[in-house]
């Protein structure tokens, strides 16, 4: 029987019925570099994008993975993945700080542990 490692933590979060939500790439970024930050997570790089007419996307590379967005401003949401190969990050911290950023009245997530069968 071969069993199981963990080789990661990823988080899919959905912030729906936001009251506040980024309109430029900017806003997007320093709320992500943030909630990296609060999660103590080693800020590597980072990448975003507007869409026209509306909407933002974005990821922050961190060294323990990775923290990318997804806006849907005509639906008042977002998608948040948040993948992490350290038991040192706190990323409920960045969760619940990221909910409040949006304003959103609904946060659903959902935990999967990432791993691969011993050789």
């Amino acid at each position: 029987m071969k069993h199981q490692y963990v080789l990661g933590w990823h988080w899919l979060v959905d912030f729906m019925d936001c009251g506040a939500l980024p309109q430029r790439p900017e806003e997007l970024e320093r709320i992500l570099v943030e909630a990296a930050t609060i999660a103590n997570a080693t800020v590597v790089q980072t990448c975003f994008h507007q869409f026209s007419p509306h909407g933002l996307s974005g990821v922050v590379v961190i060294a323990e993975s990775h923290l990318a967005a997804h806006t849907w401003p005509e639906h008042h949401a977002v998608c948040i993945d948040l993948f992490s190969c350290s038991e040192k990050m706190n990323s409920q911290a960045a969760i619940d700080y990221l909910g409040q950023q949006f304003q959103a009245k609904d946060v659903r997530s959902q935990l999967v542990r990432r791993g691969m069968p011993n050789p």
